[in-house]
């Protein structure tokens, strides 16, 4: 068993209470196969994991807030009354001034009202994974059957709306909605009345998914280049006219790069390991990304979860990420990106860096002039939606603007002090 290190004071858990299994077959999920860790078994967890889990995770934080994350899997396959003795232990469990946030990601096909009106009555923030219209979001994910699940999934919307069940939607970016970035997004705002969106890349190695000659990655992996040209296209529009009433999880964490030096996204911050896996037997791994037998931790039966992320094997785990190639140390956007994920970094001829370098590149290097502006506002006490109007502004007025004129943005600074700096 690994030495342990002082624990972080706050911790994340993704808990699975059903292991990899799944009601559905999406064509790039990474997680099924990792039934193989555990063949025959029959992935339920058991009420003593999952009091384990909650008693130990609200014990080892030393921060009021508390979040309680369920994962899959397919989290929803446990049932109901599973969720609702977790909620009996974590009123037993809660400590005093402690604010318990419960989490749960789901592809949403299960839902109906009687879940709904328990995620609302138990203030539960809702993942919904969902990958844009109807033929984009069929094209992967589909049931066991081989069946579309579109209208399951926009019936979950619905009726998460109805019962007032705050959610965000996971949309993963892929070869078949890659280059409809608008597309996708005013789907989610003007057709589904989604306001808070996450974007995440697939990426699938051919090491991981079987030989296809001449690929790194499988056919439905999203490019480097077409992954940055999705989300400026989006940063573009939401820039201009959404701040402040969309929220996109990406650009959120940029702009915390921007404005603290680091992002608040665990892929773009220097080290991380403060983020690990809770299998449904209470196994604990590194990371969600990293449930391989070379990540194991330990059991929570054992050690208790403190212990375990608290860990010098964890500690090293995190610290790795700091490693960085040449071209990454020298990069101009380091700060922004900080060499992405770990799981990417696998380009051949450059071991160490990441796949979605190029995009993630151009991503970062397009967005710095908004981003400066809204990290100024937010400094001055100030709404970071503002930012419409000063580029609204910038773009009207620029040729009326001169360099010692007022700033547009309202700083008080000279426009060539200010935004107007080359």
């Amino acid at each position: 068993m690994s030495s342990t290190c002082e624990p972080p004071g706050a911790f994340h858990v993704m808990a699975k209470p059903t292991g990899a299994k799944c009601n559905l077959a999406c064509a790039y999920c990474f997680f099924l196969k990792k039934d193989r860790l555990y063949p025959g078994d029959s992935f339920r967890m058991s009420d003593d994991v999952m009091e384990r889990y909650i008693r130990q995770t609200i014990e080892a934080h030393r921060t009021p807030g508390v979040v309680i994350a369920w994962q899959g899997g397919e989290p929803t396959l446990m049932g109901l009354d599973f969720f609702r003795r977790s909620m009996d232990v974590e009123r037993k469990c809660q400590k005093p001034g402690t604010i318990i946030q419960n989490t749960l990601q789901t592809n949403g096909t299960l839902l109906d009202d009687e879940w709904c009106e328990f995620l609302h009555e138990n203030k539960f923030l809702v993942g919904l994974s969902m990958d844009g219209p109807r033929e984009m979001h069929d094209r992967y994910r589909v049931d066991r059957a081989g069946r579309p699940t579109f209208d399951r999934v926009v019936n979950a919307v619905r009726l998460m709306q109805k019962h007032k069940v705050d959610f965000n939607i996971l949309c993963t970016v892929n070869a078949a909605n890659g280059d409809h970035p608008l597309e996708v997004y005013r789907f989610f705002r003007d057709e589904l009345g989604a306001e808070y969106l996450q974007f995440i890349p697939v990426v699938e190695r051919v090491s991981e998914r079987g030989f296809q000659e001449g690929r790194e990655v499988t056919e439905r992996s999203v490019l480097p280049e077409q992954y940055g040209r999705f989300l400026i296209d989006i940063f573009d529009e939401w820039v201009r006219h959404d701040v402040g009433r969309m929220f996109v999880q990406q650009f959120d964490g940029t702009l915390m790069a921007w404005l603290s030096g680091q992002s608040s996204l665990c892929i773009f911050r220097r080290t991380c390991g403060e983020g690990v896996a809770l299998e449904h037997n209470g196994d604990v791994y590194s990371c969600d990304h990293f449930v391989e037998p070379d990540y194991f931790l330990g059991n929570i039966a054992d050690k208790p979860l403190a212990g375990l992320v608290g860990s010098e094997a964890q500690r090293r785990f995190g610290q790795r990420k700091a490693d960085l190639v040449r071209q990454c140390r020298e990069c101009i956007v380091r700060f922004a990106c900080n060499g992405d994920c770990p799981k990417h970094r696998f380009i051949s001829g450059e071991p160490g860096l990441s796949y979605l370098c190029p995009g993630l590149k151009m991503f970062f290097e397009h967005v710095n002039h908004p981003m400066q502006i809204m990290a100024s506002l937010l400094r001055q006490g100030r709404p970071a939606e503002g930012v419409m109007q000063v580029l609204s502004d910038e773009e009207g007025t620029a040729a009326r603007v001169g360099r010692n004129d007022p700033c547009p943005c309202g700083s008080g600074r000279k426009y060539k002090r200010c935004h107007g700096r080359p």
